[in-house]
């Protein structure tokens, strides 16, 4: 009888054993789960670097770059200045960024305009009607306006700048404007050579818009369709 006891109470000691260590074992973390937390997470750091850009473009604009501090950056953006470390090596490298993620959109599109088959005009009223819109119309006008008045100071920047922005437009410039010589749309050859006379004056408006705007106001669409009014106006002559 003892001994039957002792079975009894070896075996229900296994099976207690067994039990304890089977309540133990963590439950298996699902791999939905773990997608899910992942997407959080690289949207919370997405979320972050956003922010980060958007503060250093107000303080760049109000500072300017050589005076803008990445304190004052990370207190725009509301984190913490070593978060800016953690998706921009350093000042430099958050302007770049900058400019590639503010003017890269409008830079795609002039660099689709060649394919797009329409009349040169239409075309370039168009990419006209976009800048305006999409850089003098917002904060981004304040990049250019920065390498304009700083660029010298900071090589890398404004080679930066050229080769991601200017080197890019005059290339589809100049496809756009050589369709456009070759369909008898433009006269001048030379524009082909020289496609800055084509902007020349976004330029302009920007430049004006920073210094004399507050004394006489200029609307720069109107003075890019009248420019084009003026590079136009001998062959629509001839054609009519």
């Amino acid at each position: 009888m003892a001994i039957q006891q002792t079975r009894k109470s070896g075996r229900g000691g296994r099976g207690l054993a067994k039990r304890l260590r089977g309540s133990s074992r963590v439950p298996p973390v699902r791999e939905g789960s773990k997608a899910a937390s992942k997407d959080a997470r690289a949207e919370k750091s997405a979320a972050r670097r956003e922010a980060i850009l958007a503060a250093a473009l107000d303080e760049f604009s109000a500072q300017g770059f050589a005076a803008a501090r990445l304190d004052d950056v990370a207190e725009r953006a509301g984190v913490a200045k070593g978060t800016i470390y953690l998706h921009f090596k350093d000042k430099e490298m958050l302007f770049q960024e900058l400019i590639r993620s503010a003017l890269s959109p409008f830079i795609a599109t002039v660099e689709a305009a060649p394919a797009a088959n329409l009349p040169f005009r239409v075309v370039a009223e168009a990419l006209v009607g976009n800048f305006v819109r999409e850089v003098l119309s917002t904060k981004r006008k304040h990049i250019i306006r920065l390498i304009m008045s700083e660029g010298r100071r900071f090589p890398k920047l404004s080679e930066f700048y050229y080769r991601e922005v200017v080197a890019r437009a005059l290339m589809a410039m100049r496809q756009l404007i050589k369709i456009g010589i070759a369909r008898g749309e433009l006269k001048h050859e030379a524009l082909e050579k020289f496609p800055q006379l084509i902007v020349a004056p976004a330029l302009v408006a920007i430049v004006w818009d920073d210094l004399f705007d507050r004394y006489e106001r200029l609307d720069p669409e109107a003075l890019m369709r009248a420019h084009f009014e003026i590079l136009f106006a001998p062959l629509e002559g001839k054609a009519s």
